[in-house]
């Protein structure tokens, strides 16, 4: 979603909380700014219901204002990179980007000692190549039709190439999340692992003639499997909540192989003047009163271990939904994907969406 908007979200009540908190708490100094005030980038998408689950509950514990910025993973990091001087303190941005705004010196390296809450999220959220811990992450593996195929079937990534399947499967474009997941997953399942693009590259591009859409947005993909134009698709599973919930006959199941996850960070902008409120924002938005919060409110999966996992989340993603490495998942190395992105997405679109 490209749309931005910037919104202070501050209202008398939050403000007399606020003076409370801070008397309570005897306010302090951030280094080279005030510690009442926070600017957070974040994703549009369900932005008032992280508000009332997130951000108001963390106002009303801290006495800190949150003004929150929104804007895709692209559009946020380029205004980042052209004006570093942008005000934002806080960016909860996907893994990838991360790392893109980490390689050019965007993101300042978060400090355990004053993030206590680092120490008790799992150990996949607080990988030492990231600057910033994840809060939260999906996985990706195969949506399907229950009423075509079971998940037995739906984890093979054989399936998709049947020719009962052609014309009725989509593909992730390599711009959509799942898309390097993907190519991924074909990579390690076909070829010597991940990073083995020819290989991926070329069953995907094989496939290809029997794709009825190469997606780039959630929509899309949910759409066709809805009214059963396609009968499975490589996706997050977090796509096929909605679906599950409504009691469509629609199911995720992870891959037999290639089994790979995304995680969205919360990275602390270099040069910030509120450190220490980013600081605790962070520390708050990892404990697990606000994971617990969050993932009922947004779906979003936790990775502190105390926090709740609502039913739903593991009606679809099974015990993967409580602990993804127990279930096989790995993330991926995330800096050659960095550094090779430019030629791997020209690939695709020559090897793979122009077939």
């Amino acid at each position: 979603m490209n749309t931005k908007r910037s919104t202070r979200w501050a209202t008398g009540a939050a403000l007399l909380t606020s003076a409370l908190a801070l008397t309570a708490c005897g306010g302090g100094e951030a280094q080279g700014g005030d510690d009442k005030t926070l600017v957070l980038s974040t994703f549009a998408f369900g932005v008032d219901d992280f508000k009332k689950s997130v951000v108001d509950p963390f106002t009303a514990a801290t006495g800190i204002q949150v003004e929150i910025e929104t804007g895709s993973n692209a559009d946020r990091l380029s205004k980042l990179e052209l004006n570093k001087n942008s005000g934002i303190d806080v960016m909860l941005i996907s893994d990838y980007y991360a790392a893109a705004g980490q390689a050019k010196d965007l993101f300042a390296k978060a400090d355990p000692a004053k993030i206590p809450n680092m120490a008790k999220v799992a150990p996949f959220a607080v990988d030492d190549k990231l600057n910033g811990p994840a809060y939260t992450f999906q996985l990706n593996g195969m949506m399907y039709r229950t009423d075509v195929m079971d998940a037995a079937k739906a984890a093979k990534w054989d399936t998709l190439s049947e020719p009962t399947n052609a014309n009725k499967i989509a593909l992730p474009d390599l711009a959509a999340t799942s898309g390097q997941l993907t190519l991924s997953g074909f990579a390690a399942t076909y070829g010597s692992g991940p990073l083995d693009v020819d290989k991926g590259l070329e069953k995907m591009g094989a496939l290809a003639p029997s794709v009825l859409k190469f997606y780039t947005a959630s929509t899309e993909v949910t759409n066709l499997i809805q009214q059963k134009e396609i009968v499975a698709a490589p996706a997050l599973d977090g796509f096929a909540r909605n679906l599950v919930a409504s009691g469509a006959p629609v199911a995720w199941t992870p891959t037999a192989t290639g089994k790979y996850m995304t995680t969205n960070r919360a990275m602390i902008v270099k040069g910030t003047e509120h450190q220490a409120a980013a600081e605790k924002f962070i520390d708050y938005l990892l404990s697990a009163e606000a994971q617990t919060a969050s993932a009922e409110a947004l779906g979003d999966k936790p990775v502190n271990p105390a926090a709740k996992v609502p039913a739903i989340l593991t009606k679809v993603s099974g015990p993967a939904a409580k602990d993804p490495v127990a279930a096989g998942f790995t993330t991926l190395d995330l800096e050659p994907v960095v550094q090779n992105r430019s030629v791997w997405v020209e690939r695709y679109a020559r090897e793979v969406t122009s077939k």
